[in-house]
């Protein structure tokens, strides 16, 4: 049985263990998916160790053994510029699908006056603890854009801070490659690559495991999905999960196909594992070391790819997010009776695509920060903890589209330096 059929399986099978459990009278079945996560959250914290080593000495690595420093400005160029293509169009479609979509709700004002006093308490469970739903409790752009320059690495790191440690392992590369000690800096980068590289192999063993750990993330979301939803939650979920789909099919998949040349069986088959990690999980970040797997070892694509262009869509390409922000202010405004115009259309692309690159890489991350593009159409900021308590399954969905953007992304940026590569050649052959 191939790894890939694994990985289904797994996932298949957990989801329909928690789904009967769910649904089950006896005593044992019900509490199997509650005796089961905690082997699904030791899988993940296992993938999570492995993340912010093997993103930081990879990408000192990249930046300070390129060849110069000019092809590492014009490839970082290149890959912001898809990025936020990607984003601009996730922004622009989730729009343009989810506002006729959204016309159809209709609320029933009893019921839209439960919803309402549920999501007025101010708080949400969010797994680990309680997060406020406030938006005091959300950055400004001024602390964003302070914090990007982290005062502690290790609190950063310890933090789970992706976009403050590669703004440091940029900068860290970079002055790496300026000392006038070539030894050193060889020692040094030779080091770095051993960490990248054990980090590697600490993924490949516990990839092998991936089966066992998705059935184990899997069958608790089964058991909370079989006690379901109705009315205008189950419409949310059904929408939000159907765009983010309908996303992948007309926007990313073509991205990949035309624009990286390369088949679509060829792309699922690399993104396959990389799908079901993202999925069961709900964290692109827990996604990434498969992700890096799958852009090497897959799709053989420039080492520029995993090195430099894989953490930093890791930190801030979010299509996913993207569309949570839109669709997530449709359904608010929806509820709370609120007629958006075209304006209002307009500022709430903008607003989610500047937000979009806010987000935290962990499940429901884009529900946290929502509170600023509700806030530029005047929605009421208490909608959010609503949102928070429907939002693991639309959540598993917009996590697929983040991880297949960054894949497509991938592979449009591996065609270019493959054709550059070929380019340099013939012009040293000439």
């Amino acid at each position: 049985m191939s790894y890939t059929l694994q990985m289904l399986l797994g996932l298949v099978a957990g989801l329909a263990v928690g789904i009967v459990s769910a649904a089950s009278s006896l005593p044992w079945l019900q509490a199997l998916p509650a005796a089961v996560e905690p082997i699904g959250t030791l899988f993940i914290n296992a993938i999570r160790m492995t993340v912010i080593p093997l993103v930081v000495s990879s990408l000192i690595v990249g930046v300070g053994g390129a060849s110069s420093a000019r092809s590492i400005g014009r490839f970082t160029a290149r890959a912001v510029a898809l990025i936020v293509a990607a984003i601009a169009a996730a922004a622009v479609f989730s729009a343009a699908v989810g506002y006729p979509v959204f016309a159809w709700l209709q609320i029933d004002p009893a019921v839209a006056e439960r919803l309402r006093q549920s999501a007025a308490s101010g708080t949400v469970s969010a797994g680990a603890g309680t997060i406020s739903t406030g938006a005091a409790g959300l950055p400004t752009w001024s602390q964003w854009l302070v914090d990007l320059v982290p005062a502690n690495l290790f609190k950063a790191a310890a933090d789970g801070a992706m976009l403050p440690l590669i703004v440091a392992g940029v900068a860290f590369g970079l002055a790496l490659r300026a000392i006038a000690d070539s030894a050193a800096r060889a020692t040094l980068l030779a080091i770095l690559k051993a960490v990248a590289d054990a980090m590697l192999q600490l993924v490949t063993w516990l990839l092998r495991l991936a089966p066992i750990g998705v059935f184990a993330l899997a069958m608790p979301l089964g058991h909370r999905m079989g006690m379901g939803a109705a009315g205008a939650l189950l419409f949310y979920v059904a929408a939000m999960s159907a765009i983010s789909v309908a996303f992948i099919v007309v926007v990313l998949m073509p991205m990949a196909v035309i624009g990286g040349r390369v088949s679509p069986a060829a792309f699922l088959r690399a993104a396959a594992p990389v799908i079901a990690v993202a999925f069961s999980s709900r964290s692109s970040l827990a996604a990434l070391p498969a992700c890096i797997d799958a852009v090497r070892a897959s799709l053989k694509l420039p080492d520029e790819i995993a090195t430099l262009y894989l953490p930093l869509a890791s930190a801030v390409f979010r299509t996913g997010g993207t569309i949570a922000q839109v669709l997530g202010v449709f359904f608010i405004a929806r509820l709370y009776g609120l007629d958006l115009t075209p304006a209002h259309l307009g500022t709430i692309v903008v607003s989610a695509i500047l937000t979009t690159f806010t987000i935290p890489g962990i499940p429901a991350g884009a529900i946290i920060v929502i509170a600023p593009v509700l806030a530029s159409v005047g929605a009421p900021v208490e909608g959010l903890g609503l949102l928070m308590g429907v939002d693991t399954i639309p959540d598993m969905f917009r996590t697929t589209a983040n991880v297949v953007g960054w894949l497509a992304g991938a592979v449009v940026l591996g065609r270019r330096e493959h054709r550059g590569i070929r380019e340099n050649r013939e012009i040293r052959e000439k």
